[in-house]
């Protein structure tokens, strides 16, 4: 299993928002976190990523505890992490959001002593090509909708080339047809990356994803194949109760 979080209890003075909370992560593996707000979705995925540290319970990724690791040393490990609010650089150009994503996988010896912008060119014209971005790529980033800011700072996230991207509401203000094209962006990393994804919106997390998560008031409320969530009664009624 390439993640494994099991018993994880976050708690904020007298607010318990994890309560023996799990997930479980194969490779190659789309998994969809989903419940109603306040359900404890995103405090799981800060957990998983170190941005905050569990009052109980233990991460495990690629057969090691990290439960005590850091983020960075987490994302060293192969996880990288996308939240909510976007951390482009507007007032940079596509191009050099991108490479400095890249020249961060890089030690200080190597950015003072070789040329990395040349070096790594293609790399930041095959990421922006791979998010239909290439043809804006010297223009300033503040010049982007804001679905193609979300798809950037995704490019930005896959620099490092992770075993495990974690995307906190990535479709969050996107058009119907930048919902759709993010969905078809996210399919072709699933040959070498992981995801694990909160996301509100259920139809595009059943057109992605193999597998889901359901919390509900910080606690498991079932997990399984799309299918089997569709069918759960007890999803269902939660489901009905926030309508």
């Amino acid at each position: 299993m390439l993640l494994e979080a099991a018993g994880i209890t976050k708690i904020f003075g007298k607010l318990t928002a994890l309560d023996g909370a799990a997930l479980t992560v194969g490779a190659n593996e789309f998994h969809g976190l989903i419940g109603p707000n306040g359900s404890g979705k995103s405090t799981l995925m800060k957990c998983i990523a170190g941005a905050e540290v569990p009052t109980q319970g233990k991460v495990s990724f690629v057969n090691t505890d990290i439960t005590a690791f850091t983020p960075t040393e987490r994302a060293r490990a192969g996880m990288s992490l996308k939240f909510q609010i976007t951390s482009v650089l507007p007032s940079l150009t596509l191009y050099d959001n991108i490479l400095l994503a890249l020249q961060a996988q890089s030690s200080l010896v190597d950015l003072v002593f070789s040329r990395t912008r040349g070096a790594l060119h293609d790399q930041v014209m095959t990421m922006l090509t791979q998010f239909r971005l290439a043809n804006r790529a010297f223009e300033a980033a503040a010049a982007l909708s804001h679905g193609q800011q979300q798809w950037l700072e995704i490019a930005m996230a896959l620099a490092g080339k992770p075993k495990l991207l974690l995307l906190d509401e990535p479709t969050g203000g996107m058009s119907l047809e930048e919902r759709r094209v993010t969905g078809e962006l996210l399919q072709p990393i699933k040959q070498h990356c992981s995801l694990v994804i909160v996301e509100h919106d259920l139809d595009f997390i059943r057109d992605i994803c193999d597998r889901l998560t359901v919390l509900d008031q910080g606690r498991v409320l079932a997990s399984g194949t799309v299918s089997e969530i569709q069918a759960n009664k007890a999803v269902q009624e939660i489901y009905l109760r926030r309508a």
